[in-house]
């Protein structure tokens, strides 16, 4: 695959709006808008969101020691499913969930060791209780699944999950201005619930399979700009899912400084794999418990 091309007035107006928040930030003797955390807590699965941690001011982290993870491509079988276990974010997104379902979802979490469980916002008090002591992060969801609410909107959403004990948050890019055009307005949005996580680290999700490619290396330019940690395949609700190829653009526009996050239709270990070979370093997956016991998955994210 040719090597991402990113557009000449794209990365102009990018590194203005870098140049101008940076230049903010030092004027008001704020560190990109976030106040400096002494410490931050969490299982810090990969080193993406470690450096995050320490750029943000961070002097501690709270770790159970599995930064890094290795590789998953080796080793025997038993050891490859435990490296997959800590690439996953345990998902539960569905509209109806109900309460015994997220207790399952916690139990399955912590007895696997997945890297987390990702949830909407009403969830994420009972999971970061139930969770407590178990290694596994509670990644809460943001504008989702359909990432047309305001900015404002996202941002208190975000430090409402953050003051209820979010570890992560997983944003939906604005969509209709990312295929309109207005770079600018995607920036912001962004920008915003970045700012509002208070150097948690944030996903955006693209939603890739609505985007051509040009949008696609556009949405990750613009959240790596903005500082968020990682970038995200997809929402699960609107068809498609992660593919191979998306996931090797996406790396080859952010780089090793982000992360990479595969979600939608990774149902078995051997998909897991593809995605890791791409370039993924997390998995968004409900099938999770299939994927590392080699049962037979269902349903569709």
């Amino acid at each position: 695959m040719a090597d991402p091309q990113i557009p000449p007035e794209l990365l102009d107006r990018v590194l203005a709006r870098v140049r101008e928040e940076l230049a903010r930030a030092e004027s008001e003797d704020r560190r990109h808008l976030v106040p400096p955390l002494p410490e931050v807590r969490g299982t810090w699965q990969d080193e993406t969101a470690l450096k995050l941690g320490q750029a943000h001011g961070a002097d501690r982290i709270g770790t159970d020691g599995s930064i890094g993870g290795g590789s998953i491509a080796g080793g025997s079988a038993g050891g490859d499913l435990k490296g997959i276990a800590k690439l996953i974010d345990h998902t539960l997104l569905k509209p109806d969930a109900t309460r015994a379902e997220l207790v399952k979802l916690c139990q399955e979490a912590a007895t696997h060791k997945f890297a987390s469980v990702c949830i909407n916002t009403t969830w994420v008090p009972l999971a970061v209780e139930l969770l407590k002591g178990s290694g596994v992060m509670t990644i809460c969801v943001v504008g989702f699944p359909l990432g047309a609410a305001t900015s404002r909107a996202k941002a208190a959403e975000t430090r409402e999950a953050i003051q209820n004990g979010a570890a992560e948050i997983d944003m939906v890019v604005n969509l209709g201005l990312l295929k309109g055009g207005d770079h600018d307005g995607v920036y912001d949005d962004i920008h915003a619930v970045v700012a509002a996580a208070q150097g948690r680290p944030v996903k955006v999700i693209l939603e890739t399979h609505l985007l051509t490619r040009e949008q696609k290396v556009a949405a990750c330019a613009l959240s790596k700009a903005a500082g968020a940690a990682f970038v995200k395949t997809s929402t699960g609700f609107s068809g498609g899912g992660a593919t191979a190829e998306d996931i090797a653009l996406m790396r080859a526009v952010v780089g090793p400084e982000m992360g990479v996050k595969a979600s939608g239709g990774v149902r078995t270990a051997d998909d897991a794999r593809k995605m890791v070979a791409a370039g993924a370093n997390r998995l968004g997956a409900s099938a999770s418990v299939a994927i590392v016991t080699g049962g037979k998955a269902t349903g569709t994210y």
